[in-house]
């Protein structure tokens, strides 16, 4: 009889020497497209237009630099004579301003590609320090209750009464008279964001405010408590990831109404200045000029900034369905 190889008289069953690690690890890539998040998206061919067009409007603000056929803030490079010339088609167009040109002789695509970065940079930034704000005191009025919490939702409300225009034009008007006797880079940026961002800090205060309610009494808060974890470690690292969702939903959707509120603003006459023009501040000179004929100074703009606005609420409204569990 034969001897049996030690390799065959040792030899576990297959399957049976396969370890964890050595087990086909699944790429990121492949979760992601596993995911729901990922299969609500693609389901729905008007969200994945407007993530397109998103990312080509938001790629050519912020690569104007590199993309702009020309330079707008570069006032020596102006001629009067360019000034006021149709798009290309037109009859007197020239194949260099492929828009046109405005009453400085700036290219308008070169404008609008500068002009939506000015945009785009003001709404970011507004929304990020209305967010601030509402989380912080959504937060602390929902944790601490009692006179806190009334007195907090009593600003609210009273903010609420007052469109969101009215109260960053009140804000604009209080900073500009504050501040007029400073003079410093990008100062005007700045007191437009903090007049959006103060406009719409209230709805993310009332949002968070509502889910520390509910959390705030669950079982591992109070088990934070009884180990002796401070109120405020509690609610920004306890409490806070649960809040993130609904504050990202919002977020998105509050972006578009911020760009279009800096538009607002600036056809007003109180947004950027017209040497560093956004959207709104387009559209305002553009429409001295709409009953002369000078049509492409208002249209393209205005198309623009409308194509914008759409595309985030269409990307902020599916976010929301995807990340609401009674929709699954």
């Amino acid at each position: 009889m034969s001897e049996a190889s030690p390799n065959t008289l040792h030899k576990p069953p297959a399957g049976m020497n396969e370890t964890p690690s050595a087990r086909p690890r699944r790429s990121r890539l492949a979760t992601m497209r596993d995911s729901d998040l990922w299969q609500s998206f693609v389901a729905s061919r008007l969200v994945v237009v407007a993530a397109i067009l998103t990312t080509l409007l938001v790629g050519a603000a912020f690569l104007a630099p590199l993309l702009a056929p020309h330079n707008p803030y570069d006032l020596k490079s102006l001629e009067l004579i360019d000034a006021d010339r149709p798009p290309a088609w037109e009859e007197g167009g020239e194949a260099r301003f492929l828009l046109g040109t405005d009453d400085q002789g700036r290219d308008i695509l070169s404008t609008i590609m500068y002009g939506t970065r000015a945009s785009l940079m003001i709404g970011l930034c507004s929304v990020l320090l209305a967010v601030a704000i509402g989380l912080s005191l959504g937060l602390w009025a929902g944790y601490a209750g009692g006179r806190v919490d009334a007195a907090i939702m009593r600003v609210a409300d009273v903010q609420l009464t007052f469109p969101a225009i009215l109260t960053a034009l009140l804000i604009d008007g209080v900073a500009l008279a504050i501040f007029k006797r400073y003079t410093f880079e990008g100062g005007k940026f700045w007191i437009l964001v903090m007049a959006i961002g103060l406009s719409y800090w209230v709805q993310y205060a009332r949002t968070v405010r509502g889910v520390t309610l509910v959390e705030r009494d669950k079982e591992y808060v109070q088990a934070a408590r009884l180990i002796g974890i401070g109120p405020i470690k509690i609610m920004f690292q306890h409490i806070l990831p649960n809040v993130l969702g609904p504050v990202l939903v919002l977020a998105t959707i509050n972006l578009a109404l911020a760009i279009i509120t800096e538009a607002t603003l600036s056809f007003l006459g109180v947004g950027l200045p017209p040497t560093e023009p956004s959207l709104g501040t387009m559209i305002q000179v553009g429409n001295k000029y709409l009953f002369s004929g000078s049509w492409w100074m208002v249209a393209f703009p205005g198309l623009t900034l409308a194509l914008l606005a759409v595309a985030v609420n269409l990307l902020g409204d599916w976010l929301r369905d995807a990340l609401n569990p009674k929709l699954r």
